[in-house]
């Protein structure tokens, strides 16, 4: 090999690490500019500190729960509807069980049934939606779309009670029941994002030189909707977990001795007013998962609408 190619080769490996650099750098101020705009609005700050901190304590459950034997068939009379105190923060409910350390191991089924609904309903929301779009006005866009309405025309929490009252009352039941109630909403919201964009320039480009269905939907139209797609999940997120402590209130959803906040607030109200803390201290905790997600939602959005502009 020659000096000259030598040189040029090493010209080359030159030029793509200042090209690799320059797309870090890039990247890290695209990222500082985003947390700028997101961090100016302090309740979406705020919504984020809490959202951290309930996943925190879900995963690292064990660890930050004072007694985690106490979520398992657990039993101390001596010590039911003990008021809070420096041993039991939260106080125990009644049957001696701690209150902070079921609130703790509530929120992993708080997170989990938000998480696993949107997971289902997400995707398919989407696909319905976007196909009933694209091809609008044909049968397909009738059929998906009819059949949407239906779901629509059903409220919502009855269509859930419904679903959960015939199956066996437990955590899947509960996200089965949300799930199928869920998807609607998706499938209308992406129905109506998808209908504008069919007629952009670049989707008719992308039909031109023959792409084919599948580019044109996920690789063309889905990218130019996943703001408010990203958006509504983050506010759907506290929704859901309300509809799921709603059914566990109601014996549909998680079931004893397993730690539901809906189902700790569930047995908690029949010592109401006396023995406040067994179902107040989970009720509290619904809020500020719920509330978390909120801010945190609409400060994404904030940031999202920002950035299209």
């Amino acid at each position: 090999m020659t000096t000259q190619a030598l040189v040029k080769g090493q010209v080359y490996e030159q030029e793509v690490e200042e090209l690799k650099r320059i797309q870090r750098q890039n990247r890290r101020d695209s990222f500082g500019r985003a947390w700028y705009k997101f961090s100016a609005n302090k309740l979406s700050v705020i919504g984020l500190i809490m959202v951290v901190t309930v996943i925190l304590l879900a995963i690292f459950a064990p660890l930050a729960a004072p007694y985690p034997n106490h979520v398992k068939p657990f039993v101390d009379y001596n010590n039911d509807k003990a008021a809070p105190s420096a041993q039991n923060i939260f106080g125990t409910d009644q049957f001696g069980r701690d209150i902070l350390s079921r609130v703790i191991y509530g929120f992993r089924f708080s997170l989990m049934m938000g998480a696993v609904v949107l997971t289902l309903v997400v995707p398919t929301g989407v696909c319905m939606g976007m196909v009933a779009g694209y091809y609008q006005g044909t049968i397909i866009d009738t059929v998906i779309m009819r059949i949407t309405d239906v779901f629509l025309s059903v409220p919502p929490l009855i269509l859930a009670l419904a679903i959960a009252s015939i199956l066996e009352p437990n955590l899947t039941t509960s996200m089965i029941a949300v799930s199928a109630m869920w998807w609607p909403w998706y499938a209308r919201l992406v129905y109506g994002l998808s209908s504008a964009l069919r007629t952009e320039y670049f989707v008719s480009s992308a039909e031109t030189i023959g792409a084919s269905t599948w580019h044109i939907l996920f690789r063309e139209i889905l990218p130019n909707m996943v703001s408010p797609i990203l958006t509504k999940m983050s506010l759907d997120m506290g929704w859901v977990i309300i509809i799921g402590s709603m059914l566990s209130f109601l014996g549909l959803g998680v079931q004893e001795p397993q730690p539901g906040l809906g189902t700790m607030i569930s047995k908690g109200k029949d010592y109401l007013p006396d023995q406040w803390w067994i179902s107040i201290f989970p009720a509290l905790a619904i809020v500020m998962v719920v509330l978390g997600f909120n801010l945190l939602g609409d400060g994404l959005r904030d940031l999202l609408s920002a950035e299209e502009v």
